[in-house]
C-alpha cells in the first residue's frame, strides 16, 4: 500500500539504535527507548500560511531526522511499522555523517 502524507506530514522509518550498552550488556526490547531518529520515507506537499499559500517543507524524501520522543502516530503498513508525523515535530535534519576523527565540532550555520 502506497501513502502519500498531506499538508505538513511526512512518513518516516524509525531507525533502531544498536541493542548492547558500551559494556556489552544486551538489552531486551521492553528495556529500550523509543527511536528518536528515522528516515524520510515520503513527504506532503508542506503547510499553508496566513494567506493560504502553501510554504514547502524543509525535509525531503531519504533525509535522515532527529523527532520528538512522543511525536506521530504509528502505523503499521504489511510488516512495516512507520511514524506518520507532522513537520513540527522534527527536531533536527542530520548534515552529513562525514568520517569521525579530530575535527572540531561545530553547529550548522554557526560560525567562530
Amino acid at each position: 500500500m502506497d501513502l502519500q502524507p498531506l499538508g505538513d506530514r511526512l512518513i518516516v522509518e524509525a531507525l533502531e539504535d544498536e541493542e548492547t550498552t558500551a559494556s556489552g550488556i544486551v538489552l531486551h526490547d521492553t528495556a529500550k527507548e523509543k527511536p528518536q531518529r528515522g528516515r524520510v520515507l515520503a513527504v506532503g506537499p508542506g503547510g499553508r500560511n496566513d494567506k493560504g499559500e502553501i510554504v514547502p517543507m524543509d525535509v525531503a524524501v531519504g533525509d535522515e531526522i532527529i523527532f520528538s520522543k512522543y511525536g506521530g502516530t504509528e502505523i503499521k503498513l504489511g510488516t512495516d511499522e512507520v511514524l506518520v508525523l507532522r513537520e513540527t515535530d522534527v527536531l533536527a535534519k542530520v548534515a552529513g555523517s562525514g568520517a569521525k576523527g579530530s575535527k572540531k565540532k561545530e553547529l550548522a550555520g554557526a560560525s567562530a
